[in-house]
């Protein structure tokens, strides 16, 4: 589109539109952006269409719906152009599925997906008990239309068209039990479920959330070459929950904003293979060798934190929903033409000799667009002795992964 004369409106840490924005002046970046001889013709949420930009770091949504933008924005844009107002209209136009959704992590994760302006439609799939949550989240006053669909009967249609997939499918983790432990039930799981996504809409984004990620993750990678369907760039091992925490924890030692705290956190998704790269926060801060090793530990034990704590109710099924949430938000912002998406996630990569590694990259609209490999460059000692430490494991859990899908299947 030609460039033309426009009118910016701020709104971010340092500024405000007016006392009713304050509460939305949270994001380091926000600003609407509105031509001064057209009308705005949509409004996608988090990105803009075409004049319309609304960038927020405080959470994966933001700190309103769509709605509660539309309601907050668009008297300001007003006074721009006495014609935005009524031409002001979220749209939607992405279809995500979630494969698990009436689990632990999959009915909160269907929930906040359900949040985002940017989807027309939800489908959610599991072998059971589904439909009542679907009939729930459809109450929701967002614009995706929500489905349900049960059992391996129904799998080909719930996936028919999607541009992302979610899979949270799968048992959660116990009191006592590793996240290797769960590998015989969620391998089996992942396997057939990366199967119809092959099959029904080899194209969209994955999202693998399943446990252990860093074996499932190449289970998926191997069922979708034997399909000859497999694109590197658009399967992911989602492991933004590690970077959640992290931020988490920085902002509450060091008395920080969380808005600003950003961590890397590269390896994988299990125990030592976590690695938080403290030196590459932002913004710069200092730790002592004592406050490294404490929050390297609990980032990397914080699962079983949350296990121990819910004493054989469950597992951090509310976080990984809020982590995975804003992973698919992401996701959908890259394929809508956001050129400044990124995220740390578990894929395949050559950074290292492993053939799988989480780290950041670029999002686009093809998926990754691009691996920022400076967060591997001037590590600290600590952290290189890490880096070496956990490669061992994470290639047994990848081997593994591998080695399972090479097995003959056994005839029921």
């Amino acid at each position: 589109m030609a460039a033309t004369s426009a009118a910016t409106l701020s709104i971010g840490a340092t500024a405000s539109l007016n006392s009713k924005l304050n509460s939305f002046s949270q994001s380091k970046s926000a600003a609407l952006r509105v031509n001064s001889r057209e009308s705005l013709p949509s409004f996608c949420g988090l990105k803009a269409a075409s004049f319309l930009r609304c960038d927020s770091e405080s959470s994966f949504l933001g700190n309103q719906s769509s709605t509660a933008l539309w309601r907050h924005l668009a008297p300001s844009a007003q006074r721009v152009n006495q014609n935005v107002y009524k031409n002001l209209q979220p749209q939607a136009s992405y279809k995500v599925a979630v494969l698990g959704a009436a689990g632990g992590i999959g009915q909160p994760l269907s929930l906040l997906i359900k949040m985002s302006p940017l989807i027309s439609t939800l489908n959610l799939y599991d072998i059971a008990n589904v439909k009542g949550v679907a009939a729930d989240i459809s109450h929701c006053n967002t614009p995706s239309k929500v489905q349900a669909f049960t059992g391996p009967s129904e799998l080909a249609n719930a996936l028919k068209d999607v541009d992302v997939v979610v899979i949270p499918a799968g048992v959660p983790r116990k009191p006592g039990m590793t996240r290797d432990d769960l590998f015989n039930i969620n391998a089996g799981i992942v396997k057939t479920l990366v199967e119809a996504v092959a099959d029904n809409c080899p194209d969209a984004f994955i999202h693998i959330i399943s446990n252990p990620v860093n074996s499932t993750v190449p289970i998926a990678a191997e069922v979708l070459k034997q399909k000859g369907v497999f694109d590197p760039k658009k399967l992911f091992g989602v492991t933004t929950l590690d970077v959640v925490r992290a931020n988490t924890f920085v902002a509450e030692k060091k008395n920080l904003k969380l808005i600003d705290v950003d961590v890397p956190v590269v390896g994988g998704h299990a125990g030592i293979t976590i690695l938080p790269l403290l030196s590459k926060t932002r913004p710069s801060v200092s730790f002592t060798d004592e406050e490294v090793q404490a929050l390297t530990v609990r980032i990397q034990n914080a699962g079983t934190e949350v296990v121990e704590a819910k004493a054989g109710a469950g597992s951090a099924t509310l976080s990984m929903a809020y982590a995975a949430a804003r992973f698919v938000e992401s996701s959908l912002r890259a394929l809508d033409g956001d050129s400044d998406v990124y995220e740390c996630t578990f894929v395949q990569s050559d950074l290292t000799e492993l053939p799988f590694f989480a780290s950041r990259v670029k999002l686009g609209r093809k998926g990754i667009e691009a691996f920022v490999t400076s967060d591997l460059q001037g590590l600290t000692e600590y952290e290189e002795k890490g880096l070496e430490a956990l490669k061992p494991e994470l290639k047994a859990s990848i081997e593994k992964g591998i080695a399972f899908t090479q097995k003959p299947s056994v005839a029921a």
